[in-house]
This record gives structure tokens, sequence and C-alpha cells, in this order.
């Protein structure tokens, strides 16, 4: 109350500021106040007495306005990204299948060789064991 009684009492400076009276009170009474003032409260803050509470209605909407539109463009981003890593990811996974599938058939292969020479082991063990009581035979004559 002293600031404003002083106020009254000298003229305001309005020409020399640039502030209308109004303002220059707002901001005095602002003073007044004992509001303590936030040194992280950013620009918003340090200009809040020099605003009308409808200039700083229209701003705060400017700045919630303002404040969704990077929201949607962050939430756009996010999805372009996550849409690219699903298709990547997609690409990853087919070419997985592809190469999987490459190494079953090759494992097909494989296994059915071995069951071919496998085979043929045993014939020729068979043969090698009927040579042997063939030359077993001959020798106890």
């Amino acid at each position: 109350m002293f600031l404003s009684q002083e106020a009254d009492q000298f003229q305001l400076p309005v020409n020399e500021t640039g502030f209308t009276r109004e303002e220059l009170e707002e901001l005095l009474s602002f003073l007044e106040s004992n509001e303590p003032v936030s040194p992280n409260s950013g620009s918003e803050g340090s200009t809040r007495a020099v605003y009308s509470p409808d200039e700083r209605k229209k701003r705060r909407m400017k700045s919630n306005r303002e404040s969704a539109r990077r929201s949607r463009w962050r939430k756009r981003m996010h999805l372009e990204n996550i849409t690219d890593e699903v298709n990547r990811l997609s690409v990853e996974n087919q070419q997985l299948k592809n190469r999987l599938s490459a190494v079953i058939n090759q494992y097909h292969i494989v296994w059915r060789e071995n069951e071919q020479l496998r085979s043929e082991s045993e014939a020729l063990w068979a043969k090698l064991l009927d040579l042997y009581w063939t030359l077993a035979t001959m020798q106890s004559r």
C-alpha cells in the first residue's frame, strides 16, 4: 500500500518508460504484494504484471495452442519413427525367415546325404564282415 500512495503523490513518468499509467500501477501493485518471484518462472512470469487479465488469458491460450501444436508434432514424429521401425523390423523378420527356410532346406539335403552314406556304410560293413568270414574260413581249411 505504501507504494500506491507514493504513486498517487507523484506524477508517473508514462512517456519516459513506454508504459501506460494502468500498467505502471499494476506493476507497482505486483511489487507491493510481496509475492516471491521464482528465477525459473521464465519470461511469462517476469511479464505477468504488465498484462491485463484478458491479455494474460489470450497469451495463455496462444501458449497452450503452441504447446498443443508442438505436442501433436512430437506425437506425429514418434508415430513416424515407430512406423519406420515396424517396417524395418518386418523386412528384417522376412530376411530371417528366408534364411531359416534356406537353412532348413540345406539341413534336409545334408540329412538325406547322411542317411544315404549311412546306408552305404552299413552295406560296406556287411560286405567287409562277409569277406572276413570268407577269409577266416579259407585260413581255417
